[in-house]
């Protein structure tokens, strides 16, 4: 299946990087609200992501999900790797140091730092992201988050972390996760919260394309994850 564009989910453009990025903005009924910055999986900024976003934007934050990609989504695994191999790690988090000044910068945004929530590649981007804004980032969220490369210096990283991990996962193991916990903490003074649940990797995403979707845990972690945003971001 060839990566195909989902460039109707772009609905706003941002300076990044020393150039123009691409998001999908989704806002709250109220008109207002916290800032959040949701950072996709490996499949691009697919429809998933969007429905993501609006979850969130229905929970009274103002949330943007830029497109990593440049339009282009897969639900082929080969040509997901490829995809995400072909993005570098310390580029693409300064282009998302662009979404947040975006949304720091935003009339809408109420609050004084943004929240950071990603899945697989994007939950590790939600750690190199808030290691490289510091103190412009209220709260991180990974879920099952991997990179293809090595995790940079988390010396900068000020914000508490909530993170969500399965214990089936083969991509980010529970020796893997401890030891990314040690590290953070030893880097950083930040002790992670991370949290293990009997399942397999992506559990959240409810497009199954996996098929390690299991909704139980989803609705527990979706849980957490609100409260600990709530408790962290204003």
């Amino acid at each position: 299946m060839s990566a195909v564009s989902e460039n109707s989910l772009q609905n706003v453009t941002y300076p990044s990087n020393g150039n123009t990025a691409h998001g999908y903005l989704a806002m709250p009924e109220s008109g207002s609200g916290p800032g959040l910055v949701v950072i996709q999986e490996w499949w691009g900024l697919t429809s998933h992501i969007a429905d993501v976003t609006n979850r969130f934007a229905a929970e009274g934050f103002v949330a943007l999900a830029p497109d990593l990609y440049g339009g282009a989504t897969t639900h082929d695994s080969d040509e997901a790797g490829e995809l995400m191999a072909k993005l570098p790690v310390e580029s693409a988090a300064r282009d998302l140091g662009g979404a947040v000044d975006y949304l720091l910068g935003h009339e809408a945004v109420t609050s004084s730092t943004v929240g950071a929530v990603g899945f697989c590649m994007g939950g590790g981007f939600v750690l190199v992201l808030a290691a490289q804004q510091g103190d412009k980032i209220g709260a991180a969220v990974p879920f099952y988050g991997v990179l293809k490369e090595d995790f940079p210096d988390f010396a900068g990283l000020t914000a508490p972390v909530l993170g969500h991990f399965g214990e089936q996962d083969t991509m980010a193991d529970p020796d893997s996760v401890r030891a990314l916990a040690e590290r953070i903490e030893a880097e950083s003074g930040v002790t992670p919260q991370f949290h293990q649940y009997p399942a397999g990797h992506a559990f959240f995403n409810d497009e199954n394309l996996l098929g390690t979707y299991d909704k139980e845990q989803a609705d527990l972690a979706w849980r957490r994850t609100l409260e600990f945003l709530r408790a962290n971001v204003a």
